[in-house]
């Protein structure tokens, strides 16, 4: 008769919020010889990355909003799109406050997200002829305060 030797499971995969609290515990006792490393990193990998996204979802959907608002004359629409502008613009600056290092990135994947948003708005509105670059300020202060459509 064969037995089945089971497989230990980690506490990272039975029970990723308790093996969180077990190294924080870790940490702030010192206990650096229990922890447990290579799951730490990758969490801490997974935080990075996880704000680089949100920069980069929250910058497209700021822009596919203001886009709509600049080319799209459409009134009754007009204070949806201002308040998913200012929606995403708070989230934008609280992200840029937690972490000044996101400037950077906000930057570098300003294009990329222009061009996403560009693409959804493209769809959602056939007939409007959108500029095809952005026509304003890369400036993130001014991208998170100057209400382009009022430039008109």
């Amino acid at each position: 008769m064969t037995q089945a030797i089971a497989e230990k499971v980690s506490l990272y995969d039975q029970d990723l919020n308790l093996w969180l609290e077990r190294a924080i515990t870790q940490l702030k006792t010192g206990d650096l010889k229990s922890l447990d490393i290579e799951n730490l990193i990758e969490e801490l990998e997974g935080l990075a990355g996880r704000d680089r996204r949100e920069v980069i979802n929250r910058l497209k959907r700021l822009i596919e909003h203001i886009l709509k608002r600049r080319h799209v004359d459409l009134p009754d629409c007009f204070r949806g799109w201002e308040v998913t502008i200012a929606n995403q613009r708070d989230h934008l600056k609280q992200l840029l406050k937690q972490s000044p290092s996101l400037k950077q990135h906000f930057l570098l994947c300003f294009d990329e997200a222009f061009d996403s948003a560009l693409n959804l708005v493209q769809i959602g509105y056939p007939d409007i002829d959108f500029p095809t670059t952005w026509q304003f300020s890369r400036n993130i202060e001014d991208v998170l305060k100057v209400n382009f459509w009022e430039e008109l």
